[in-house]
């Protein structure tokens, strides 16, 4: 059996729904079994299986796949190692702004129609 070098440049993404495991290994510069290996490693990779078992892998699961590579081969982090970031990462909290606590209760209820009412209101008197 011959085996064919994995160019490990990177390479766009084409805008396809569905890669076949062939393509995905020419994408990451992965050899298919390893591509398999990560499925049963990492809980977010889970191509579809085709009608006649052929894997059928999504675009977020060939960017998931290049993050993985990139986490254990330039990273050097263990399988174990880049489950946990990657699970971390995927709990971790959006960091959302605090909205300002208002300054006495009238400003509970008030509406930012109110000012922009209010605005017009003025723009009306000065046009009159």
């Amino acid at each position: 059996m011959v085996e064919t070098a994995i160019d490990n440049s990177p390479q766009p993404i084409p805008d396809k729904l569905y890669f076949r495991i062939g393509e995905v290994s020419r994408l990451t510069g992965v050899k298919q079994y390893v591509l398999r290996y990560w499925e049963s490693e990492f809980a977010g990779l889970g191509p579809k299986k085709s009608g006649t078992g052929h894997r059928l892998y999504r675009r977020k699961d060939v960017e998931l796949l290049l993050e993985i590579k990139h986490l254990l081969y330039e990273k050097r982090f263990t399988i174990e190692g880049a489950r946990k970031w990657l699970e971390d990462r995927r709990k971790a909290p959006i960091a959302a702004k605090p909205a300002p606590k208002p300054e006495n209760q009238a400003e509970l209820f008030d509406s930012p129609v109110d000012g922009i009412r209010h605005e017009l209101r003025e723009i009306l008197k000065l046009l009159k």
